[in-house]
């Protein structure tokens, strides 16, 4: 699961890309693809190196060492017509402030070579996708960042590109627009387009991704579906959280000494470990607990998901 596998009629097939700036290696020999309809969810901490990947894969950013085809065609060298199947949004979208927001996707549309009349007709659309029908005749420099997260995405869908980059596309949304947003996604998944997600947020992309890639220190440590990311490791082990009624000197020495109980994080009155992720090892380990009068409040399994892989993948290998 390490590189990614590249599909027979990828839409995008990254091989062994390689940025470096002098000594730093912001990504290293990093290969991926994606067939339509796939999403892939890019994670890691700050400095991880996905900011990078994604502006290499956009072509802003040149590559040191390897390839990037988009459609087949290397990017680097791409004409205008592949380009134009790329569509990017940074963390922090740049825009003429001063226009409404339907002027500024009129001039992105005519950058495109659309007509006046297809242009209007597409603005209509995705304005309406991304819940700003309303605001369309509103100067950008009047938008709250959210709103102006959103025209970033308007304006990489406004050419219907087939491969879609977003850097941290849900920062500044409210919790009624991460909503929508996840929505957009599936739809866009569901249209057959070709996406990478990098966001923080993890609860999310379960919701929505096809593949996740775990980065750190420019590396993809591991690249797979969400299934198999989010068991990958586990070794038939979960995480399981503990709350006790009042708190219990040594409470991490009496979880450690019990058979099979690992990676103890305790306090005086709550704990996370590890231990069996089968019903009758959960059971056994909660009796286990009572019989040693541990005033047990809560006592929960924590399914394996997403954070729980990264907490085990990826976060014991960064900075």
């Amino acid at each position: 699961m390490n590189e990614g596998h590249i599909p027979e009629h990828p839409v995008l097939s990254v091989e062994r890309a390689t940025v470096e700036f002098g000594n730093l290696t912001a990504v290293r020999d990093v290969s991926v693809g994606l067939g339509p309809g796939q999403i892939l969810g890019l994670i890691g901490a700050n400095g991880a190196g996905k900011t990078t990947f994604l502006r290499a894969i956009a072509g802003i950013q040149p590559l040191t060492r390897g390839a990037v085809r988009v459609l087949g065609k290397d990017v680097e060298t791409a004409d205008q017509e592949v380009l134009s199947q790329l569509g990017f949004t940074p963390d922090t979208p740049t825009f003429y402030d001063g226009l409404t927001v339907r002027d500024f996707l009129r001039f992105i549309g005519k950058g495109y070579g659309l007509s006046r009349s297809d242009t209007d007709e597409r603005i209509d659309f995705w304005l309406e996708k991304v819940w700003l029908a309303e605001k369309s005749e509103q100067k950008i420099k009047s938008l709250s960042r959210g709103m102006r997260q959103r025209v970033g995405i308007a304006r990489t869908l406004l050419p219907n590109p087939a491969l879609i980059l977003l850097d941290e596309p849900a920062g500044g949304l409210d919790p009624a627009g991460r909503v929508q947003f996840r929505q957009l996604l599936c739809d866009l998944r569901d249209q057959g387009k070709s996406l990478i997600v990098s966001s923080h947020i993890l609860a999310d992309m379960e919701d929505y991704c096809t593949h996740i890639g775990i980065m750190a220190k420019g590396q993809m440590l591991q690249f797979g579906t969400v299934a198999q990311i989010a068991h990958h490791g586990a070794n038939g082990k979960c995480r399981y959280s503990l709350a006790l009624a009042h708190p219990v000197p040594g409470l991490g020495r009496l979880l450690e000494e019990i058979e099979g109980v690992a990676a103890v994080q305790a306090e005086r009155d709550s704990a996370v470990f590890e231990y069996g992720s089968s019903r009758e090892e959960a059971a056994r380990l909660l009796a286990h607990l009572v019989q040693l009068k541990l005033p047990v409040a809560a006592f929960v399994a924590n399914a394996p998901g997403l954070e729980e892989a990264y907490l085990r993948i990826g976060n014991r290998q960064v900075d």
